[in-house]
């Protein structure tokens, strides 16, 4: 009988810690589905319609809105740090040479102004980049998916920060590790690069791979990217053959030799990855799934609380 109550006293003791631990992850993150449905009910269809104003207008802004919301998540955590302006006694994320060709800047603060018009002080620049790039990837044809709601707008922006964002020389080994010091999962690499199946690369982030004439590069493709580098280091190349649609022809380019920069052919090089590269080759509705999980899960990481943060006036400058 002893050994029974000790066994339940334990098992006790495990539940109520593991309670604690729930409760501790969601104070901290505070983040809900529902998190402005009294505060702000109208933020998320603000947001759907600023970003589809926009995309009308120019369909090659939802590969921008995407690869901003990554370049700030991944420096600081998901906080709009890489909407901060420079000042003149600090020079900010945005103007790290990684992050200056970011586009989309001006459909954030469209937005921003007309929610602080509707509700001011209540929705966090954070929270609008996460809505604005889950849009965009549905606009442009992929997945919508459901995101949580309650990030708080960080403090801090610095170019030293930027030294960890992800060239485009790194192999799969190299993707897999930096990812994995995050939390990702190989799988959550490979869909997440699947975002490449929107957007261009400019030739001064592939260019090193035809003066060593990379062997992972298709030939006529590699004449096909010489050309498009003859006009320049700015000279722009399709990452696939459907620039401005969320499909999985990106996966389809690997298979083929084509993927523009290195660090996309590398998971088709690698053994690792191989097999998650040509599963989502073959099944769209697969890499859409694996898709919207890891952007819900990346879109998570590392967002501050009410006690890290604030919700800025302007997403440009602190409050």
């Amino acid at each position: 009988m002893g050994d029974n109550k000790m066994v339940m006293a334990n098992l006790l003791s495990v539940i109520m810690l593991m309670h604690a631990i729930v409760a501790l992850s969601s104070n901290v993150r505070g983040l809900s589905k529902n998190y402005y449905m009294k505060s702000c009910p109208n933020a998320e269809q603000i947001v759907k319609n600023s970003v589809s104003t926009a995309l009308q207008a120019d369909p090659t802004l939802a590969a921008g809105l995407i690869r901003m919301l990554f370049h700030d998540c991944f420096i600081e955590g998901c906080d709009a740090s890489i909407l901060l302006d420079s000042t003149n006694d600090n020079t900010a994320e945005k103007d790290s040479p990684g992050n200056l060709s970011l586009r989309g800047y001006e459909i954030i603060d469209d937005t921003k102004q007309e929610i602080e018009n509707t509700c001011p002080g209540v929705v966090s620049c954070a929270d609008i980049l996460a809505m604005a790039a889950r849009d965009a990837v549905f606009w442009a044809g992929g997945p919508f998916y459901q995101i949580p709601k309650g990030r708080f707008d960080g403090k801090r922006s610095k170019i030293e920060d930027t030294k960890n964002l992800l060239p485009p020389s790194f192999n799969a080994s190299q993707l897999i590790q930096a990812f994995g010091q995050r939390g990702f999962s190989p799988k959550d690499v490979v869909a997440l690069s699947g975002a490449h199946t929107l957007g261009v690369a400019r030739c001064s982030s592939f260019k090193a791979r035809l003066i060593t004439l990379d062997s992972s590069v298709d030939s006529s493709f590699a004449n096909t990217l010489s050309k498009t580098c003859s006009a320049g280091d700015n000279a722009e190349q399709p990452l696939d053959a459907t620039r401005n649609d969320f499909d999985n022809a990106y996966f389809n380019a690997l298979q083929m030799k084509s993927g523009v920069l290195f660090s996309d052919q590398a998971l088709f090089n690698s053994p690792v990855t191989r097999n998650l590269v040509n599963g989502y080759a073959l099944n769209q509705t697969k890499f859409f799934f694996d898709f919207q999980k890891a952007m819900r899960k990346m879109s998570k990481f590392n967002v501050k609380n009410s006690s890290q943060g604030e919700i800025r006036k302007h997403c440009r400058c602190l409050n």
